[in-house]
């Protein structure tokens, strides 16, 4: 062998070993900065936080919590290039929060929400209603613009609920859907082998029809979660199945409906509110705090890369098309699902 083989080898060899060191190195970075990052975020997750509103009596406090958008448990407080919106887990330890603390002697529930997941409603709803029964501290509820389904899920408890006239409210029921694009893909020719180990385990399929059994099924389900709705109104406004009935048939209406149907109590903005609690409550004086999130660096590190990467609208859209429907899920929702 020549001279000219031998020192391609020996080039050959050395760029191997090379490659090897660089591609372990990186793995073994890799590996490390993502765990670093989960800590780094884990550490820096949102916590509970207040903000004075109204200086005043720290002895006799109101507190303001706010429910803004799609009550709904992502499972994470936002994801690395996400925004903020809803945070169930947070708003669950704000309510703790209410019940712990002696100063708080009352509560504004500002709600602007079309309505979310059944659990989450229902985890709020008892969450209330537990805070009631044990502190006594009452709860009065300031619609928004929205406050549909699960945002009046959530209301339902309160001890008086303000709306403005022009709130849209109502949407009483339960509902569940699923995409069907079982015969797009047969256009192109895309076929789809389920292996399943009994009748009902692909119930609601995206890739081909529902039967009529596996509709029952659901229908069943989604009854039942009604008639807890139901119950849940009737507790917190005192009115009888048939009077709730009569409404509760997924008919949205507006702040004056609502007060004629016995939903809501009176008109009211949020200003309106605070003063109704002070009044009814002899809380003259009392501090205001409202709850926020106190998102740390890990939110603002988020917020920068969603910046850095554009957090375009068609990659959002895409990401919630794929989200909402990768298994479908029953809803207290007014609106876009």
């Amino acid at each position: 062998m020549n001279t000219k083989r031998w020192i391609a080898l020996i080039a050959a060899a050395a760029i191997l070993v090379i490659s090897l060191v660089i591609n372990s190195a990186f793995a073994i970075f890799q590996s490390t900065l993502g765990t670093s990052m989960d800590e780094f975020l884990a550490v820096s997750e949102a916590t509970v936080s207040e903000q004075i509103v109204e200086d005043g009596d720290f002895d006799k406090r109101i507190a303001v919590l706010n429910v803004e958008g799609t009550i709904q448990d992502t499972g994470e407080a936002a994801s690395l290039l996400g925004g903020t919106g809803y945070n169930h887990d947070l708003f669950m330890e704000q309510l703790e929060q209410v019940k712990n603390d002696d100063s708080i002697k009352a509560v504004m529930l500002k709600v602007n929400s079309p309505g979310g997941g059944v659990v989450e409603s229902a985890q709020i709803h008892d969450k209330i209603t537990e805070i009631q029964e044990e502190t006594k501290k009452p709860f009065y509820v300031s619609m928004g613009a929205v406050a549909a389904s699960g945002g009046y899920y959530i209301s339902a408890p309160a001890d008086k609920i303000f709306v403005n006239r022009e709130t849209m409210t109502g949407s009483l029921g339960v509902i569940m859907q699923t995409v069907n694009y079982g015969e797009l893909a047969k256009k192109y020719g895309v076929d789809f082998v389920t292996i399943k180990s009994g009748p009902f385990k692909d119930i609601g399929s995206p890739t081909r029809e529902m039967t009529a059994d596996e509709q029952a099924l659901l229908q069943d389900m989604l009854d039942d979660s009604y008639e807890a709705f139901v119950d849940v109104i009737e507790d917190g406004r005192g009115m009888s199945e048939e009077q709730v009935k009569k409404v509760a048939d997924g008919r949205i209406m507006n702040g004056r409906q609502a007060v004629e149907a016995k939903l809501a109590d009176d008109f009211g903005f949020e200003e309106d509110v605070l003063a109704a609690l002070r009044t009814d409550y002899d809380l003259k004086g009392a501090q205001v705090i409202e709850y926020g999130a106190d998102q740390g660096i890990g939110s603002l590190f988020s917020m920068k890369l969603g910046s850095l990467f554009g957090n375009d609208m068609e990659s959002k859209l895409i990401a919630k098309l794929l989200t909402d429907n990768s298994a479908p899920r029953m809803m207290y929702m007014y609106g876009e699902q």
